[in-house]
């Protein structure tokens, strides 16, 4: 896959400082934290295409129902883009929903990472990344285990965790969200492994 120059100059300088924008479009998706849960009205997917493409978003498309939403955009800064597509939300909303945005050139880094190629694929275990919206000061200890989800966080790199939740005794599996964002504090959303991979395919199609 060819990458432009455009693309490069984002990588190699970090969303901060790269903030104009360019003559090519680059492709992103934002994972959205917490959405359709914990009480809040249900959103229709093709809301969030509508909001997106209000906030000045293109070809934007959702993949499943969990808030990953695929779109292009000019802009290379992506917290700013990430800071307009948040108060999209809450204005149309009414509340405020977190959004962690990733290029697709650094998700596709993150694939071939392979981070849990060394694991054994089991029914008794499952693999989750959770995208960090800010780098965790100071840095945590790993690996770190919380004994009440069963959750394993054994690295961290790029503004990722990459977690194994293992079965609990009563047979559902931990998730790591809530103990990423109290121990590391950050605000932070969480995907299964495969849901990854396959949202990158979606978004290279």
């Amino acid at each position: 896959m060819e990458i432009d120059r455009a693309t490069k100059a984002f990588v190699a300088t970090g969303p901060e400082l790269e903030t104009h924008r360019t003559n090519r479009m680059h492709t992103y998706i934002a994972f959205l934290r917490g959405i359709n849960v914990g009480g809040n009205k249900l959103i229709k997917m093709q809301e969030l295409v509508r909001i997106f493409s209000a906030a000045g978003c293109r070809n934007v498309r959702t993949y499943q129902q969990a808030g990953n939403v695929i779109f292009e955009s000019r802009s290379s800064g992506r917290k700013r883009l990430t800071k307009k597509i948040e108060a999209a939300l809450e204005a149309e909303l009414g509340y405020g929903v977190p959004i962690v945005v990733r290029s697709l050139l650094e998700l596709q880094q993150t694939i071939e990472r392979s981070p849990f190629k060394k694991l054994e694929k089991s029914k008794n275990v499952m693999l989750l990344v959770v995208f960090l919206a800010e780098d965790p000061i100071p840095k945590p200890v790993l690996p770190f285990v919380s004994t009440t989800e069963n959750v394993e966080i054994f690295e961290v790199a790029d503004g990722v965790a990459f977690c194994v939740a293992r079965r609990k005794k009563n047979g559902w599996f931990g998730f790591p969200n809530g103990v990423v964002e109290k121990a590391f504090n950050v605000v932070a959303t969480t995907r299964q492994w495969s849901t990854v991979q396959n949202v990158i395919k979606a978004a290279e199609g």
